[in-house]
């Protein structure tokens, strides 16, 4: 272990410039422990003071590689919100006993105690190891004697026997970081691509030396960055780690005495190799396990498009996904069909060959779920999920019968994913876009009649259409008519509902429709004799979503959609118009957003017609300042009072 810290310490031992100290662990300062915020950022709960890797490879006992990485990391904590941050856990691949190995050591927490430095060690009981699925188990530290001022440190080494799939490198995190670096001693005999991903401006240095016993040559590489932003999540974000900034590795050739392999791929090999796999490519020619059952349900369909939705809803409603993802079977569709269950793969591959055998053009497609995030290099482990795809004269659908809310063209969220990869029977591949074109609609409809004493009553019917649909029946399709009532109540403040009703078609193609008498009490607010209030009444969009200075990734609203309000407000005997807010188009560059109000007084009848498109499923960050005004300029105009006078 002396070594190790000699190692680091020749490394990158350098002085930290907010505390007057070298980066090394056990070397706390009073100083450090006395800061009370960050100096770049105030705000800040956390931050990383700094973090170190060093990866290397070596030769086991067993004469096979292994890739060692060992880190150095110290968390400063400057509020309870923070405390999390105190914490680490590391994901390691294990399977039944197989894989890599996770060790912890050198793990303090630091405070200052009457004017004193208070060391407290790590003990067993903070150190344990939790089964996260049937491939991946996770350590985990918690940290002793952890508040608001603390200092906490910790070591880890990581050795896998993977040294075609290295781990990505983080350097930038969701609190900022002062100092960041990473080394990594690449023997001769392998060759990696690197990729840096995120905004982040890294230092990077290379050597050739040789290894420490002198047996070959490496290539040392080392990463380094200051004071780094922290990443902030705000709402409509796909996966953040898509846009930190880190550092990835794609093995491109290994080399020994006799001879050299490749690894280099491009997608179109990715794609083949997948469909060549006895688990993918043989399931989608079986089909004698369904005929005897789907042929006569196809009696009925006479085009295409009729047969394309009776095979979807066969196997929607037959058979039940059992949460696992995965592009390969793991018990053949013949089983799942039989126990009407199955993975992913097995009830799309099913979904596909039942398409092929109703006549359809039908072909898997690859997909990488949005928690799985985007590859930036040909892999096989770029792709975790499997949907079906018929392409029609027009366009290409996507279906997906894992999720029983879902219908043609509406696929579940976590498979919109940016783009996915299609695979034809002759093995050809090519990329396609999941991202949606099309508008979902949400139309609100609302007749209402305003009291002397500033009550409004009514009643409001809502409809949803597309992935509106989709999304309200994943969210309230289970919930009993009293706990939606509750769930409404709580989220218009001071609404009381009477009757409630609604109505999930079959015909998928049809709206939800939700429909509620109400009361509310507080829309109105009454100064001397005059009532004043905001005709989208509590429909009114009060809060913009979008309160960064500088966004450093996408807005992902997974899907165009278009909200619709249409309002009557009858005016109470004895009170006339006095003022109404003005018509307005609000509209975006190049129509990525608009909105339209256009309001009348008709006979003591106030109508109000408004229209919020959002055009577009996903916006490059570069329009963020323009969305932040947009959305600024639509609350402004939402929230714009009508004024009642005593006549």
């Amino acid at each position: 272990m002396r070594t190790k810290l000699l190692f680091f310490y020749a490394l990158i031992c350098v002085v930290a410039g907010s505390y007057g100290q070298t980066r090394m662990l056990g070397r706390v300062s009073a100083e450090e422990l006395q800061q009370k915020r960050h100096l770049k950022d105030t705000s800040a709960a956390a931050a990383v003071v700094f973090k170190k890797g060093l990866t290397t490879f070596k030769v086991g006992t067993d004469s096979k590689w292994y890739v060692y990485t060992e880190v150095q990391e110290r968390i400063k904590i400057y509020k309870k919100e923070g405390y999390g941050y105190a914490n680490k856990q590391v994901p390691y691949y294990n399977n039944e006993g197989a894989g890599e190995k996770v060790v912890f050591e050198n793990a303090f927490t630091y405070n200052l105690v009457d004017g004193k430095i208070e060391k407290t060690k790590l003990n067993k009981e903070g150190e344990f190891k939790e089964k996260f699925n049937e491939n991946w188990d996770i350590k985990k530290i918690v940290m002793p004697a952890v508040k608001e001022g603390s200092v906490v440190e910790y070591q880890y080494t990581i050795v896998s026997p993977f040294i075609t799939d290295l781990r990505d490198w983080d350097f930038q995190y969701s609190i900022p970081a002062d100092f960041v670096t990473y080394q990594i001693n690449i023997p001769s005999h392998l060759v990696y691509n690197q990729i840096i991903t995120g905004s982040t401006t890294i230092n990077k240095e290379s050597a050739v030396a040789s290894s420490l016993n002198g047996d070959y040559a490496e290539t040392k590489l080392t990463y380094t960055v200051k004071d780094i932003l922290a990443i902030k999540e705000e709402k409509y974000v796909n996966n953040i780690k898509n846009y930190i900034s880190s550092l990835k590795f794609e093995l491109v050739a290994a080399s020994n005495k006799l001879g050299s392999k490749s690894f280099a791929q491009n997608w179109n090999d990715v794609a083949k190799n997948i469909y060549e796999d006895t688990d993918f490519g043989r399931q989608l020619n079986l089909k004698s396990y369904f005929e005897e059952e789907l042929g006569p349900v196809l009696k009925g369909a006479v085009d295409k498009d009729e047969k394309m939705k009776t095979v979807f809803d066969f196997v929607r409603q037959r058979m039940v996904w059992n949460e696992k993802n995965g592009y390969l079977c793991r018990d053949g569709v013949k089983t799942a069909f039989k126990n009407k269950a199955g993975n992913v793969a097995e009830i799309n591959l099913m979904l596909t060959a039942m398409l092929r055998y109703a006549g359809l053009d039908a072909n898997p497609v690859l997909v990488s779920t949005r928690n799985n995030g985007i590859a930036p290099f040909p892999s096989r482990t770029a792709f975790n999920y499997v949907i079906a795809a018929v392409k029609t004269p027009d366009k290409t659908i996507f279906l997906d019968a894992t999720d029983k809310n879902a219908e043609p063209d509406i696929i579940p969220f976590r498979a919109i994913n940016w783009v996915g990869r299609i695979i034809r029977a002759d093995e050809s591949s090519e990329e396609v876009e999941l991202m949606p074109k099309f508008k979902s609609r949400e139309n609100s409809m609302v007749m209402a009649e305003l009291n002397k004493e500033g009550v409004l009553s009514g009643k409001i019917r809502k409809q949803y259409q597309g992935y509106n649909a989709f999304e309200f029946k994943g969210d309230y399709g289970g919930f009993t008519k009293e706990k939606r009532i509750e769930n409404i109540e709580k989220k218009y403040d001071g609404i009381e509902l009477g009757d409630y009703s609604v109505v999930y078609p079959a015909d998928f193609s049809k709206p939800v429709t939700e429909d509620y008498s109400f009361s509310h009490s507080n829309m109105v607010e009454a100064i001397g004799d005059r009532l004043y209030f905001a005709p989208l009444l509590f429909l009114a969009m009060n809060d913009n979503p979008f309160k960064l200075e500088k966004r450093q990734y996408p807005i992902d609203f997974i899907y165009p959609f278009q909200w619709k309000y249409v309002v009557s407000i009858k005016v109470p005997e004895g009170y006339v118009v006095e003022s109404l807010p003005k018509s307005a188009t609000i509209t975006m560059e190049e129509q990525i957003g608009t909105f339209k109000y256009d309001i009348v007084d008709n006979d003591r009848q106030l109508q109000l017609m408004a229209l919020f498109d959002i055009n577009y499923a996903n916006i490059p960050e570069s329009y963020y300042d323009n969305l932040k005004g947009f959305f600024n300029e639509v609350i402004k105009k939402q929230t714009e009072k009508i004024v009642l006078k005593k006549s």
